[in-house]
């Protein structure tokens, strides 16, 4: 049975249709997502820095001038992560000396979304240099999960999901390179799709450490994170894919029931808690039952424990920009030389895989929303079947796509108990690289035979 949405609140796509056809202004669609904030956001503290004046003048804008070509979002209100860069609106990654800063100019995929219609009404919490499946900081304090505030509602782009989930916006866009939209779409029962590497820009996504120059920096955390959208349903998912995509998307149209899946749920390194294996076992029997082909095992699957370490250690470099590891040893030319040609050996590997399955099922975690912890998660630990597991653990299910730069969509499956309190659970679609829409449209399908 699926989880209930915590909303009926029109989608994006619906919200723009409403708008053409004149059953909506644009100021009407802003007003109201800006009330549903002020009514929602002080128990919820999703929305890290308003942007209500602007979009309200944005709206009157636009309202005189009407919609043209090309905007398929046209009066959309919506938020974005608060690492992405808006003019005039501080970007701090969760640090307070960087609070009375702000931008100087819109990071390109906020240009691509305006270009689109979209009206960016704020942007949304994180946590502290988006390094964790909290989001909390010493700057705009801590986002709670809308289904249960004593629970997490994912990270790094934890601030988007939660938005999106309580009904705030129909949409937000955040970034991914350990989980954090898929987690976030998972933790908070909402669509959230990690797009191709390299597909969407980040030109504008820099941590404000950095000087700017008079251009972007264009920091790409090296080979692995991407920008992904975060929404209700799958079309608008699509929809803030295409507007975000720097080349166009083809798409098939396969239906499910001639696609062959391979559906994965144990990985070496860390077990699958009962809450989200009894609800992806429930999904799996439906499907099957439905007359989808899936399969369990494969001799195709690339050597997991290999991957996790060279994706754990590639994202460590990245992040790290280099700096010395723990063990105080900095990362060599040679080591992340070495990285790559793991990394398009691992490509290659999946790749061959995608030459007989279409599409993977796998938990975009192994354990539905956690509780609140001061400690971060790779810091701490999981519980995991009643026992604790090193918190990085559960990294493998969030690099399986990311090493090899895979695109994966997030739906909500259903629902389990986690440590005492029902939740929602997420399954994430992974196929082979530039066949984002056709994940999303596997995922729609997926739903619509689970939910009808």
């Amino acid at each position: 049975m699926a989880y209930p949405q915590l909303t009926e609140e029109p989608g994006a796509l619906a919200t723009a249709q409403a708008i053409r056809t004149g059953r909506l202004s644009v100021a009407e669609a802003v007003d109201a997502a800006i009330v549903r904030i002020e009514q929602l956001d002080g128990d919820i503290d999703a929305l890290a820095v308003p942007n209500f004046e602007a979009a309200y003048a944005e709206a009157r804008a636009m309202q005189s001038r009407g919609p043209g070509a090309g905007q398929p979002l046209f009066g959309v209100p919506m938020t974005i992560k608060e690492s992405f860069d808006v003019a005039g609106l501080p970007t701090t990654w969760g640090h307070p000396q960087f609070r009375d800063q702000p931008a100087p100019r819109d990071a390109l995929l906020v240009q691509r979304l305006k270009a689109a219609g979209a009206i960016i009404i704020g942007k949304t919490n994180v946590p502290v240099d988006l390094t964790d499946w909290q989001s909390f900081n010493p700057v705009y304090g801590r986002t709670v999960n809308p289904h249960n505030p004593a629970r997490s509602p994912g990270g790094s782009s934890g601030g988007s999901a939660a938005a999106v989930a309580s009904g705030m916006v129909a949409c937000d866009y955040g970034t991914d390179i350990g989980g954090s939209v898929r987690v976030p779409a998972h933790f908070c029962g909402v669509w959230g799709h990690k797009t191709t590497w390299g597909l969407v820009p980040k030109h504008g996504h820099d941590h404000p450490a950095m000087a700017r120059a008079e251009g972007f920096i264009a920091a790409h955390d090296g080979e692995l994170s991407i920008a992904g959208p975060l929404a209700r349903n799958a079309p608008d998912l699509a929809a803030l894919v295409e507007v975000g995509a720097e080349v166009p998307l083809r798409r098939r149209t396969k239906p499910l029931k001639e696609c062959r899946l391979l559906a994965i749920t144990a990985l070496p390194g860390v077990a699958v808690d009962a809450s989200v294996l009894e609800p992806t076992e429930a999904a799996l029997e439906t499907l099957a039952c439905a007359g989808v082909t899936i399969d369990r095992v494969s001799e195709l699957i690339p050597d997991q424990a290999q991957q996790n370490r060279a994706y754990l250690k590639m994202m460590n470099i990245a992040m790290a920009r280099g700096a010395p590891a723990p063990d105080g040893k900095r990362a060599t030319a040679t080591d992340w030389f070495d990285l790559l040609d793991a990394q398009a050996a691992n490509a290659a590997q999946w790749g061959a895989l995608f030459q007989t399955y279409d599409f993977i099922l796998a938990p975009p975690a192994p354990m539905l929303a956690v509780p609140h912890d001061d400690t971060a998660v790779f810091r701490g630990t999981l519980t995991i079947n009643g026992r604790e597991e090193p918190g990085g653990s559960g990294l493998v299910w969030a690099g399986m796509a990311t090493f090899p730069g895979l695109p994966a969509t997030v739906l909500p499956i259903g629902s389990g108990t986690y440590l005492g309190s029902t939740l929602p659970c997420g399954m994430q679609v992974i196929g082979p690289r530039w066949s984002d829409l056709d994940c999303i449209a596997a995922a729609e399908a997926i739903s619509q035979i689970l939910h009808g």
